[in-house]
């Protein structure tokens, strides 16, 4: 399958159509609002959604990809080979509070591992209503256990003829089964056009105006008969998207009756021809002329949006407040019509709007066109109301909020000190935060979660972070403070009268409802500003004074006393996180000492053979990893070899270490290329070290140019040919070191001519976050098709600078999120020439050649 959202196959008996459907099932049995299904990936104990139903893919982006040893039900399921029923919010809370503490709402889940003959494929998961006890869920939890039966069997079959069931790629999002034959309908169609053939299920011949036979497998039909005034717009989509270039977004067209209708388009499999099957949907809003006449007169704005964040329906009133008319609304999804919405807070109401059955009220800023300050914009109240199929929201000015509880009465402040993100600060922010804390291992990761999770959760525009060290206050990170303010108060002593000195050697916050509150308290310090508010939190972990916090507000506010609570609470969780980022800076210098006393400092030569090699640490979270390379004399040849142990840090660095001297020791007793690879991937089995490892080994002959590759889930090597000419080859591999004992390590043969260049690389060079891997290498293989080796003055670059150039791009990367080698290698003389791979043999009973 290999599969992704991208090359999807949607068409019937395709592994995409097995997996919608089982999903759809599910949702069904169990009576769900969301349902998905989890498959292996490429990446050992890493699952990844394949499909995903009744919710927009980026409202469940942090639980696209799961590692197994998570503590999330997905993860016990497949490990554990049984379902797990979580029937309400209560019991996921006991039972797996980080879910619980990212999906804060009220709804109950079950999942079901897809457990074929040998192989568990993944899980099938439904979210659904609570449900008041366990017996319920029972009779579900059999018709669920029976789709995910059919759906090993069908993925079983699709195995058995050679398609991996793996998906490495983002979830596919679908629409969910409606659960009723409500005002909306929607045809689905496919047209073929190397077979010149149309076919539609009932709803799209409805729609359509007639039987799809008539339309004869001819584009200018199919558009007529979708929408005779729109119809060149249909055609020109159809076309784009057989040429594989779909609309990024449905289209808006008149249907024969005058009513409104939707069009989405997606490329299947490219036909033997070349171009693409096109499939598609038609989808009649269907709210007919009296109700949408009489909303259209309500004072109040009202929109509405299905599961997928498409929006069906807007009013003139709603179009007003949302600042776009209702035609450019309609047909859009939601994040692309109101890009405003795409905040972290607006996101968390919008789930809970999808998954839970109470309606949701909260504000958002709409940002007005030519204001002076990014800050300003028109505050809005948004009341979503909950439906099966189709989302209702209510917008009005904020202010008259009818049915939401008087923000007023949060606290004694006026109505003009009222700030709508005070009613906007969720319950569970603290979990979040301390969630996003947990993956933040350097000072600077946790001062950015601080500022993305809790400055927007209760309103504040500044922050300033000072940390202790040999009894002096130093500033480590500052956001929306004048440019220079903050300097005076760097590295000043614990004697120094200054509120951020006081919090922290009393370990009471301090709160100022105004800057005139501040002023009487210190007198002699300068003030940035005369209007606001400040709090200042001392940052204790463990006992043990770390910092301290300051936040600033830009209007003068009551603290409540839950929020001084919440925020003295959340000033502890920091103080941990910032304690973890000191001792992950100790690590992480120790790992890099012994990295760089691993790593080789001098290349083994051959009078006929240029190598070079470059390392490159990665700049996120632990940025030392397990990435080597190696030349090393093998009998009278040389040995070429890259490597990548999984995971960061000392323990990664050591192990590497291990691996690259059972490689040397190999190398040096000129065993064959399958038996360095066996024998390295049994030593890592014995020492137990919990990791595993991909490797590429060629074994050269400087002389005839004979070399032997055996690989181990290592990235392909790239061949650049004397002419420019560059290749990915395709060498055959075995699994990554460390897995599987009895792992065998096809060898593959090739011919390195004179000038010829063989680059071997870590997949940190090729992957890029969002973008699926091949791009990366196409890019790498173009980079070094352009970049010619030879002397200065033949217009090319010596291997070291051909090094520089494949890795610039990476050098001027701020985050990398991964480290990064690279071996290049050439032959200065020799007679023969480079082919491509001439063959490969199995690991059993290749001799030495």
């Amino acid at each position: 399958m290999q599969g992704s959202a991208e090359s999807a196959d949607s068409a019937p008996g395709t592994a995409t159509a097995v997996l919608t459907g089982a999903v759809a099932d599910a949702i069904h049995a169990a009576g769900g609002l969301v349902g998905g299904m989890y498959l292996r990936s490429s990446t050992p104990e890493v699952l990844r959604l394949a499909v995903l139903a009744g919710l927009p893919a980026s409202l469940f982006r942090p639980w696209s990809r799961l590692h197994l040893d998570r503590p999330f039900p997905v993860a016990d399921a497949f490990r554990l080979g049984v379902p797990v029923v979580l029937n309400d919010a209560t019991e996921t809370m006991r039972r797996y509070p980080q879910l619980a503490a990212g999906l804060p709402f009220r709804f109950g889940s079950v999942y079901v591992p897809v457990v074929g003959a040998t192989t568990t494929y993944g899980v099938l998961m439904v979210l659904r209503p609570s449900g008041p006890d366990a017996i319920e869920a029972l009779p579900d939890l059999d018709r669920m256990m029976a789709t995910a039966e059919r759906l090993a069997e069908a993925l079983g079959a699709l195995e058995k003829a050679g398609d991996p069931v793996v998906w490495d790629g983002p979830p596919l999002c679908v629409r969910p089964p409606a659960a009723a034959r409500l005002r909306s309908r929607i045809g689905h169609f496919v047209w073929d056009p190397a077979e010149a053939t149309v076919t539609g299920d009932d709803t799209f011949q409805e729609l359509s105006g007639g039987a799809v036979q008539d339309l004869a497998g001819s584009p200018e039909a199919l558009a007529e008969a979708v929408s005779p005034d729109d119809a060149r717009l249909v055609l020109s989509a159809l076309r784009e998207t057989a040429g594989g270039f779909p609309p990024t977004r449905p289209l808006r067209v008149r249907a024969k009756d005058g009513g409104q209708r939707l069009l989405e388009f997606w490329a299947e499999n490219p036909a033997p021809g070349g171009s693409h099957r096109v499939g598609g949907l038609v989808v009649d809003p269907g709210t007919g002329p009296a109700a949408q006449g009489a909303t259209d007169l309500l004072p109040d704005g009202v929109f509405a949006f299905d599961r997928m964040g498409l929006i069906t329906y807007v009013n003139p009133r709603a179009g007003d407040l949302l600042g776009s008319s209702p035609q450019d609304l309609v047909g859009r999804h939601l994040w692309y019509a109101l890009p405003w919405l795409d905040r972290p807070a607006y996101e968390d109401h919008l789930r809970a709007a999808l998954l839970a059955p109470e309606p949701v009220h909260f504000q958002v800023r709409r940002p007005v066109e030519g204001a002076d300050r990014e800050g300003d914009g028109d505050w809005l109240t948004l009341s979503v109301y909950p439906g099966t199929d189709v989302l209702t929201c209510r917008v009005m000015p904020f202010g008259h909020t009818a049915d939401t509880t008087s923000l007023s009465e949060a606290s004694n402040r006026t109505a003009d000190q009222l700030s709508p993100w005070d009613a906007a600060a969720p319950v569970y922010r603290p979990v979040i935060l301390a969630i996003a804390l947990s993956e933040a291992v350097t000072a600077r990761q946790v001062s950015e979660v601080v500022m993305r999770e809790l400055l927007p959760a209760f309103g504040g525009h500044r922050l300033a972070i000072h940390l202790l060290q040999e009894r002096h206050l130093y500033l480590a990170w500052e956001t929306g403070f004048p440019a220079g303010y903050l300097a005076q108060f760097d590295a000043v002593g614990l004697d120094a009268k200054l509120p951020g000195v006081d919090t922290l050697t009393t370990g009471r916050p301090l709160f100022f409802e105004s800057m005139q509150q501040f002023a009487a308290a210190y007198p002699d310090l300068p003030l940035d500003t005369t209007v606001g508010s400040r709090a200042f939190l001392p940052l204790i972990a463990s006992g043990r004074p770390v910092g301290a916090c300051t936040l600033g507000f830009e209007s003068p506010r009551v603290f409540s006393d839950e929020e001084r609570t919440v925020l003295t609470a959340l000033a502890g969780l920091i103080a941990q996180a910032l304690e973890r980022a000191r001792r992950y800076d100790s690590e992480a210098a120790l790992a890099r000492g012994l990295q760089e006393a691993l790593l080789p400092h001098r290349l083994s030569t051959h009078p006929q053979v240029e190598t070079a090699g470059t390392y490159l640490p990665g700049t996120q979270g632990m940025d030392v990893g397990g990435d080597w390379y190696d030349v090393i004399e093998a009998g009278d040849g040389l040995a070429l070899v890259i490597g990548d142990v999984q995971g960061h840090g000392v323990q990664a660095a050591a192990t590497m270490g291990q691996l690259r001297s059972a490689v040397r020791a190999f190398a040096f007793g000129d065993h064959a290329p399958h038996q360095v690879m066996s024998g390295t991937n049994r030593l890592l089995i014995d020492l137990d070290p919990g990791q595993f490892a991909s490797c590429c080994y060629v074994r050269l002959d400087p002389v005839t140019g004979h070399a032997r590759a055996a690989r181990a889930g290592h990235p392909q090597p790239l061949l650049r040919h004397p002419d420019g000419r560059t290749d990915v080859l395709d060498l055959p591999g075995g699994l990554v070191l460390g897995v599987d004992p009895k792992a065998s390590y096809p060898v593959t043969h090739l011919r390195l001519e004179p000038g010829a260049v063989l680059a071997l690389y870590t997949d940190g060079l090729v992957e890029r976050p969002g973008a699926d891997i091949d791009e990366g290498v196409e890019a790498l293989r173009a980079e070094l098709s352009h970049t010619k080796y030879g002397t200065h003055r033949q217009g090319g670059l010596s291997l070291t600078g051909i090094a520089d150039r494949l890795t610039e791009r990476a050098r001027h990367t701020a985050d990398r999120p991964d480290d990064i080698a690279i071996l290049l290698a050439t032959r200065l003389h020799g007679t023969e020439g480079i082919d491509d791979v001439l063959g490969t043999e199995h690991a059993d009973g290749l001799g030495e050649a």
